[in-house]
């Protein structure tokens, strides 16, 4: 019995050295973390001053929802230097003021659809403002692949390439392969670190980047080869793309005038005969006409739109 005590008693102190050292390893990769945390989060204030500081607190209410995070996404892919409350208490403001201009220079029936439509405007311009950071780091392709087949040929690893290319590229490109870059430094594989990427800008010319480089990286190859191949197809396809939006420029500009004219019809309309508005949405049958009208309206853009979108 003597003897179990003295086997208790040192697996009693050993556990407890063993606990304490777990605790110190612990708290000091705890250090290390937020040391690291810290030095990203300063490095990206000061590639985007003063973002962390208009609406700190609500903004930080805004990204612990589901809506705050698919915002912050989608931000993220603009290139806005809005976060994400931000965003949501400039629209809100954008909202109120439409509705109540609506109401007033037209009906009052037209504040809700004004303030609708200024919410579909919102989110719609942040997806032309993600598509336009898209084709220009699609025109930046070219130039990536030819610094990567650069760096290769040089003997640099892919890593290291993607550093250089980082500082070397404006933005988009730049700015894009530097979360690349801050990613894999704080441990992410390059799969990830890359898939993220392409989950921000999708395309099919970065699809293939991303899957040349991956591929690559896991199997090896000729990857000084592959991306001078790709730098030739990727400056191909730039000019086919350039030629195309040039080709349907018209018709663009078609889609958005169709329903100009129609509010300015009714613009027109309330300031040579006032108060007509307010009598024609006064009735059952009068809101039904408008909001029919809004919907051919809505249709014949959307309709305009899909004729003009061609997938090269």
């Amino acid at each position: 019995m003597e003897t179990m005590g003295w086997v208790a008693l040192g697996a009693t102190l050993a556990a407890c050295v063993l606990a304490v050292a777990g605790l110190r390893a612990w708290a000091q990769g705890a250090v290390q973390r937020q040391a690291l945390v810290d030095r990203l989060t300063d490095d990206d204030r000061a590639r985007r001053p003063g973002r962390h500081e208009r609406f700190s607190r609500f903004d930080v209410t805004v990204r612990r929802t589901r809506y705050g995070r698919a915002l912050d996404h989608r931000l993220a892919a603009t290139g806005l230097d809005v976060s994400p409350g931000e965003f949501t208490v400039y629209l809100a403001l954008a909202v109120a003021v439409v509705w109540l201009l609506a109401g007033t220079l037209m009906a009052p029936f037209f504040g809700p659809i004004a303030a609708a439509v200024a919410v579909w405007s919102a989110y719609a311009f942040l997806n032309w403002r993600r598509q336009k950071r898209i084709e220009h780091f699609i025109g930046q392709l070219p130039e990536l692949a030819r610094l990567l087949a650069n760096s290769a040929a040089a003997g640099l690893a892919l890593r290291t390439s993607i550093g250089l290319a980082a500082d070397e590229l404006d933005a988009p490109a730049g700015e894009e392969l530097t979360r690349v870059a801050d990613a894999l430094a704080v441990g992410r594989s390059l799969e990830e670190a890359l898939g993220d990427l392409k989950n921000r800008l999708p395309s099919r010319e970065l699809a293939v980047m991303v899957t040349t480089l991956v591929l690559s990286s896991k199997a090896g190859g000729t990857l000084v080869g592959s991306l001078r191949n790709l730098t030739e197809t990727l400056e191909e396809r730039k000019e086919t793309r350039r030629e195309v939006r040039t080709t349907l420029s018209q018709v663009t500009i078609t889609a958005y005038a169709v329903p100009g004219i129609g509010l300015g019809a009714l613009l027109l309309l309330n300031k040579m005969s006032p108060g007509a508005l307010a009598a024609m949405t006064g009735t059952f049958l009068g809101e039904a006409a408008v909001v029919a009208a809004l919907v051919l309206y809505a249709v014949g853009f959307v309709l305009i739109r899909r004729m003009a979108r061609i997938d090269v």
